[in-house]
């Protein structure tokens, strides 16, 4: 239970591990760096999946399905690409008892496999642009291993779209930055930064690279979703052409963005406390829990039929009520508590009596998050109730921003502030600078944030060198 969880600020990965497994999230599998996503995971990730199902089908993307098994040659054709993902890589070399005559890979990532696909489908200017996302799980043979923040397998979306031209496939890379940090503000209640990576820091095969970055509750950074400009890369590696207006044959401009089970980590690390998980409410797999309080056989008829009216009041709402025999009510207070739901809605006999409930706020614990609610005003006030709750979970995510970014103006300030959380400053974008920063301090650059605090120019914070843009730096997951 949560009373056994270690505290955040003793331990904050022993802590993390604990709240993961305790509340349900998710268990190790029986294959080293896999998980098993247990139903109340599954829950809060389907969740995720719909909000973002929403965005995209809302901007003309269409779903389908691509191979688990993608020929090695296909990853061969793009060098950064097998470049980058070679270390990771998941081979099968024996089908049906035989030994294949060319190995296959499970897809760590599905460009390749797509690109294929485009070829045969995309012929004239009038095929683009080509709009589709795909839910599935990738295989990526990852040494260090996290529930959720990184495993050998993972589930995500990944989007990937073709384009007549350069300036289309930009506005869609930079769309699709746009509705992931819609999604991590608006719904996970998780302040994001979104900006350009490094050029060390891209995807492999991509021209430029972009991310949200959000700041956890140890102050470490996390990479939440990315978007990439693969310019003409892709897609003259697999001859992805049509004929344009002009009728000249030419290549397609491609993208690929995704986001991952990754952001359940977010969630976790972002609100959770040393009680537990505290779930945003848009996500929250159960957003109010009603426990029934009795002593007798005649209370608990009366308790759990007003408990009844209350569930079927709030049907808009994903409410579930604890009417388990034999566990005290505070057993079930801090079991949800762990488990992070957002509202708990108590009903005893003096309640019934009064036709009210105890509402109490997950995000304010004590007596200081509980009110008292008259069955009549409840339903007309839940709305609302649940809106104050999911943004003060960002308000609060924000401010913890906010206090742990640090402009440094010199290299000595830069190292400071990394101990402390984020660095934001001036950066020449130079490869050289950028691996002495990380060798000197264990920082990586993050992103540079697309809206800058200040003019340019700037100098760097390290090297001296002219700068145009300043970066974040920060240790990260």
């Amino acid at each position: 239970m949560a009373d056994k969880l270690t505290p955040r600020n003793e331990d904050f990965s022993k802590w993390y591990n604990e709240v993961v497994q305790a509340a349900q999230l998710a268990d190790y599998a029986p294959v080293r760096g896999c998980m098993v996503v247990r139903p109340y995971g599954t829950a809060l990730w389907e969740n995720i999946t719909a909000a973002l199902d929403r965005r995209f089908k809302a901007t003309g993307h269409e779903n389908a399905m691509f191979p688990l098994l993608i020929p090695m040659g296909f990853l061969q054709k793009e060098k950064e690409h097998v470049e980058g993902f070679s270390p990771e890589l998941a081979v099968v070399t024996i089908g049906g008892g035989e030994q294949l005559e060319e190995p296959l890979v499970v897809r760590p990532t599905s460009e390749t496999i797509i690109g294929h696909m485009y070829a045969q489908w995309i012929h004239s200017w009038r095929d683009l642009p080509v709009l589709i996302n795909q839910w599935c799980s990738v295989m990526r043979w990852e040494l260090r291993t996290k529930l959720f923040l990184r495993t050998a397998e993972f589930w995500w979306q990944e989007g990937h779209t073709a384009h007549a031209t350069a300036e289309e496939a930009e506005e869609e890379t930079r769309r699709m930055l746009d509705v992931y940090a819609d999604f991590a503000v608006n719904d996970a209640a998780v302040p994001v930064i979104a900006g350009q990576k490094s050029d060390s820091e891209k995807f492999a095969g991509a021209v430029r690279s972009y991310s949200i970055e959000g700041m956890m509750g140890d102050t470490r950074a996390l990479q939440a979703g990315t978007s990439h400009f693969l310019g003409q890369n892709f897609a003259k590696a697999f001859d992805i052409q049509f004929q344009a207006q002009n009728n000249e044959l030419q290549y397609c401009w491609t993208t690929s963005w995704g986001l991952s089970t990754r952001m359940i980590g977010a969630i976790i690390m972002v609100h959770g406390d040393d009680q537990g998980l505290i779930m945003p409410p848009r996500l929250a797999p159960v957003q109010a829990v009603i426990v029934p309080i009795w002593k007798n056989d005649e209370e608990r008829a009366a308790v759990l039929e007003q408990a009844g009216k209350v569930k079927s009041a709030l049907s808009d709402f994903r409410v579930k009520v604890d009417a388990r025999d034999g566990l005290t009510p505070g057993f079930k207070f801090n079991e949800w508590e762990l488990r992070g739901v957002p509202l708990r809605i108590e009903i005893g006999p003096k309640d019934v009596a009064a036709g009210q409930v105890v509402v109490a706020r997950r995000d304010m614990p004590g007596k200081a998050g509980k009110t008292a609610v008259k069955l009549a005003d409840l339903q007309a006030n839940f709305s609302e109730l649940v809106s104050r709750v999911q943004k003060a979970l960002y308000d609060r995510a924000l401010a913890f921003r906010e206090a742990n970014t640090y402009r440094p103006e010199n290299y000595e300030q830069f190292k400071e502030a990394i101990e402390k959380g984020f660095a934001l400053a001036w950066w020449c974008e130079g490869r050289a600078c950028e691996a002495q920063i990380k060798e000197e301090t264990r920082a990586t650059s993050r992103n540079i944030p697309l809206e800058q605090d200040e003019p340019g120019p700037g100098v760097c914070v390290h090297c001296g060198e002219p700068a145009t843009r300043k970066a974040i730096f920060a240790r990260a997951y």
